[in-house]
């Protein structure tokens, strides 16, 4: 039985919630210009031990969510999309490749022995390049490739009605908590958290004190830490808009979705710096250098004890390239004609 013809198919990775909202985001933006999207999800792998065959077994997941896809179409797709390098590196049809990052810029080494060589090609070979920012074209991009590329943004916009209480601290989200800088976060609220109010807490989205622990992280001895573990995307939102900080410490950030997310929503972002096409980073900078830097404790005592008042009007002002509005319009003006020429 053949599906309703689309003409824009992307191939999602899907392997976090952030990527799986972005892919549902292009997909909207694309049908909202009156062009028809569809998803073709790969199955989650079963988990490996390293880096190298996970990504094997994703690629070849979404190799072939995408074949089932184009054959149960009724007629070709004018144009595939594959979701992050990974999900292109086995492709059965060539198309475009969307990207937060590169393997070239996050496996290295043995984690990425086979992954770079193939990525290098099918960059070079893809349609179109859309990076989501331009510290992902600039980290992994082969030079001509890259000057055909167009930077499409994954949206960043409030996601309710602000809340009339910041009553929650401090919040993190630390699914992958050694990658997160879970250990970090914890080290400064431990060294600030005797100096605050009593009642306030530093809540942990994402994870639960077993994954913690697996990664060497012991949650139980910081003071005043809660870890709620996975959330649903209501859930999660609902506490965002409630928290006066944001506070990470990623030892790698590939773009920083959640904490643009959360500077939408009206929380100060304390950050220290990452390697990595961090899109955040220069915008947190820009809205107070005091809460970006190695010395993590400080920056927290700043954002609560000392806020800036006009913090989260600039914010939104700053974020207005990710408005989705924004994104709509650079979508249907730029990137359909690219798509489908």
């Amino acid at each position: 039985m053949t599906s309703p013809a689309a003409e824009v198919l992307i191939v999602s990775l899907g392997a976090t919630e952030g990527l799986r909202r972005a892919d549902a985001q292009l997909r909207d933006s694309i049908e909202r210009a009156g062009v028809r999207a569809s998803i073709a999800a790969a199955a989650r792998p079963r988990p490996l031990r390293t880096m190298a065959a996970t990504d094997l077994a994703w690629a070849l997941s979404a190799r072939a969510a995408a074949r089932r896809a184009l054959a149960a179409a009724s007629r070709p797709p004018r144009a595939v999309v594959y979701s992050t390098t990974t999900a292109a590196l086995l492709w059965p049809a060539r198309g475009a490749v969307r990207f937060d990052a590169t393997a070239r810029g996050n496996r290295p080494g043995r984690h990425g022995v086979w992954q770079r060589p193939l990525e290098r090609r099918r960059l070079a070979q893809a349609t179109l390049l859309m990076p989501w920012s331009e510290g992902a074209l600039r980290e992994g991009a082969p030079p001509a490739a890259a000057r055909g590329a167009l930077v499409v943004p994954v949206a960043a916009a409030p996601s309710g009605p602000a809340s009339e209480e910041r009553d929650i601290a401090a919040l993190t989200y630390a699914a992958n908590p050694s990658k997160k800088g879970l250990d970090r976060v914890l080290a400064a609220w431990g060294a600030v958290e005797a100096e605050r109010p009593a009642g306030e807490e530093l809540l942990v989205a994402g994870t639960n004190p077993e994954e913690c622990a697996r990664a060497g992280i012991d949650v139980a001895g910081v003071p005043r830490v809660r870890t709620l573990g996975p959330l649903s995307t209501a859930e999660y939102f609902s506490l965002v808009r409630r928290a006066r900080v944001f506070v990470c410490a990623p030892r790698r950030e590939d773009y920083g979705i959640a904490q643009l997310e959360a500077l939408a929503d009206g929380c100060m972002l304390v950050t220290s710096p990452a390697p990595g096409p961090y899109a955040a980073l220069p915008i947190a900078r820009e809205l107070d250098p005091r809460l970006v830097g190695e010395d993590l404790a400080q920056g927290l005592r700043d954002a609560l004890g000392r806020p800036l008042t006009d913090y989260a009007q600039r914010a939104a002002a700053a974020l207005a390239p990710y408005a989705p509005a924004a994104v709509d319009a650079l979508v249907a003006r730029e990137l359909l004609p690219r798509l489908l020429s």
